[in-house]
C-alpha cells in the first residue's frame, strides 16, 4: 500500500519555499491486547456515569470543557474546537541552522519524513545537499493540531526527516536525581575501554532486533487455545547491592568471555504450571491443533491491529 500524506506544508529558508508533504515516519507494530472479560467469558460494555446524578451518558450526548478552576470548566462546541485546531499555520520557517549532532537524542519525540509537492524537487535537493555539505540541521517551529513544535529538519541519505522536539520543561535532567559520583581508575577503565572495542560495530542496522518477547506471548497463547498448559519462563534472579564483585575481575573475565569469581546468581525455579481453562465444544473442535499450526494465525492477527 503506497504511503499517505497526512498535510502539505511550505518549508521556508530566506526567500526560497518549498512544497512539502509530510508522512508519518514511524508505525505501531501492535501489541499483544487483551480484552476484559466477565467471569463466564462475556464482553463488557464501558459506560460513562454523571457523577451528579448516576445517569449512563451516550457519548452522542457529551461535550468537551476546559476546568479553568476547581469544578468550573468553559465549554466549546464542535465548531469552535475545529475553529482553534485550524489555526495551525501550514509553514514551517527555518530559523536557524546548527552543528547535526548538537540537538540531544531526549529531546526527540515523533519523526516524521519530508516528500517534494509538485515543483518542489529541485530546491528539495538543494536544502538537503547543502545540509548534507554543511555537516548542520535546522531548527524551525511547527504548529500541527492546536499545539506548536520545535522541530529539527535534517538530511537522511535519500531525503529530509522532520523530527518533533520537546520543549525544554518536558524534558527531566539527570541532576534532579543526585546521582552518587564515583572514581574510576586507570586500570578499570583500559579494561572497559577494551570490552568497548571488543564488541564495537560501526553502524546501526535496525534489522537486527526482533520483538522476541510479543513472539512469545503470541506463541504461549495460541498453545492456550490448542488447550495446552502455560508455563512461566524461568528467569535469573536480580543481583542485589550486598552482592561484592570484584571491578577489575569482572572486567578481565569479560574479555575472557568467563563469569567473575564470585558466585553467580542461581536461577530462579519455573512457575508451577498454570491449568488450562476448557474452552467451549465449538471452539475447541475448530481450533484444538498443534502449537506449530496455530502459531502463525496469532502473529497474522496481531499485525493485523
Amino acid at each position: 500500500m503506497a504511503a499517505r500524506s497526512i498535510a502539505s506544508l511550505s518549508l521556508t529558508f530566506g526567500l526560497v519555499s518549498i512544497p512539502v508533504r509530510v508522512f508519518s515516519g514511524t508505525e505501531s507494530s501492535g501489541t499483544v491486547s487483551f480484552n476484559l472479560l466477565t467471569p463466564d467469558g462475556s464482553r463488557v460494555k464501558q459506560q460513562y456515569i454523571s457523577q451528579k446524578d448516576g445517569r449512563v451518558v451516550e457519548r452522542s450526548e457529551m461535550i468537551k470543557g476546559y476546568e479553568f478552576e476547581k469544578d468550573r470548566f468553559v465549554t466549546f462546541t464542535k465548531e469552535e474546537l475545529k475553529a482553534l485546531e485550524e489555526g495551525a499555520s501550514p509553514t514551517v520557517d527555518i530559523v536557524a541552522f546548527i552543528p547535526e549532532k548538537s540537538v540531544d537524542p531526549i529531546f526527540y519525540d515523533k519523526a516524521y519524513l519530508l516528500a517534494p509537492d509538485k515543483r518542489g524537487a529541485k530546491p528539495y535537493a538543494l536544502l538537503a545537499e547543502a545540509m548534507r555539505r554543511s555537516g548542520r540541521c535546522a531548527l524551525a517551529t511547527w504548529a500541527w493540531k492546536s499545539k506548536q513544535y520545535p522541530v529539527q529538519i535534517r538530511p537522511a541519505e535519500d531525503g529530509l526527516v522532520l523530527q518533533q522536539l520537546l520543549y525544554a520543561d518536558e524534558v527531566r535532567s539527570l541532576k534532579d536525581l543526585d546521582i552518587e559520583r564515583a572514581t574510576v581508575s586507570e586500570a578499570e577503565l583500559k579494561l572497559a575501554l577494551q570490552i568497548i572495542e571488543q564488541i564495537s560495530e560501526e553502524t546501526y542496522d535496525p534489522t537486527r532486533f526482533k520483538d522476541t518477547e510479543k513472539e512469545r506471548i503470541l506463541a504461549a497463547i495460541d498453545e492456550k487455545i490448542a488447550g495446552k498448559q502455560i508455563v512461566a519462563p524461568s528467569h535469573a534472579e536480580p543481583a542485589t547491592g550486598a552482592q561484592v564483585i570484584d571491578l577489575v575481575e569482572a572486567l578481565r573475565a569479560s574479555l575472557r568471555g568467563g563469569k567473575p569469581k564470585a558466585a553467580a546468581p542461581k536461577a530462579a525455579k519455573a512457575a508451577e504450571p498454570v491449568p488450562a481453562v476448557q474452552l467451549g465444544e465449538r471452539k475447541s473442535a475448530r481450533r484444538a491443533t498443534p502449537a506449530a499450526e496455530t502459531a502463525e494465525p496469532a502473529r497474522k492477527r496481531a499485525r493485523g491491529k
